[in-house]
């Protein structure tokens, strides 16, 4: 079943007085509203989660909470945020879950530096770096930077998302950015070293 079949069952299950045609017109209202969101949702959930598969359900999920609870958007306010709160809520509503999947080892033997074949492969490196240290950040101050740095949320909009004063959200993404650097700065000769041998 498609999309579209999903969001209309799911809206005669939650609402069955609704006909045909209201349901159609308030899944294309939703549509237009959420669904261009839908890859930035994916893009966080995959930080969060760690796993492809996890991710996807976790955005699924949201959009299910968003579809069955839009009759309490308001619109004209922010849909971006409001999608990413639900997507928060229920990523912490699966408490520990998600966190806890299987450990993945690296194929490289430890204390072995890959040497890269070209820039591209340097590029890879450094892009590899930084997922790294972001991945080993903690669940707060990844969140937070993810939401301000990479989706552009505004501090105040990062704080309504998690529902945490202002003061707060600005002390994490500080704290999260120096440790962001302070984990990259260690890899920078070798990264260093690999463009070197790489040109």
């Amino acid at each position: 079943m498609g999309q579209a079949g999903v969001l209309r069952r799911a809206a005669c299950l939650i609402s069955p007085e609704l006909s045909g045609q209201n349901v159609t017109t308030r899944q294309n209202e939703f549509e237009e509203i959420a669904m261009p969101h839908s890859r930035s949702l994916l893009r966080v959930a995959r930080r969060l989660a760690f796993d492809s598969a996890t991710a996807e359900d976790l955005v699924q999920e949201t959009l299910l909470c968003g579809w069955r609870n839009f009759n309490q958007f308001q619109r004209g306010t922010n849909a971006r945020a409001w999608l990413f709160r639900i997507l928060f809520n229920a990523f912490y509503a699966r408490g520990r879950k998600i966190r806890s999947g299987p450990v993945l080892l690296p194929l490289q033997s430890p204390g072995r530096e890959a040497e890269p074949q070209s820039r591209a492969a340097s590029s890879l490196l450094d892009s590899a770096a930084v997922t790294r240290a972001l991945e080993e950040l903690s669940p707060e101050h990844r969140t937070v930077l993810l939401l301000a740095v990479v989706e552009g949320f505004t501090c105040r909009e990062v704080a309504e998302i998690l529902s945490l004063p202002i003061g707060t959200v600005m002390s994490r993404l500080s704290r999260a950015r120096q440790a962001l650097r302070d984990r990259i700065a260690p890899a920078a000769p070798k990264l260093c070293r690999a463009r070197a041998n790489a040109e």
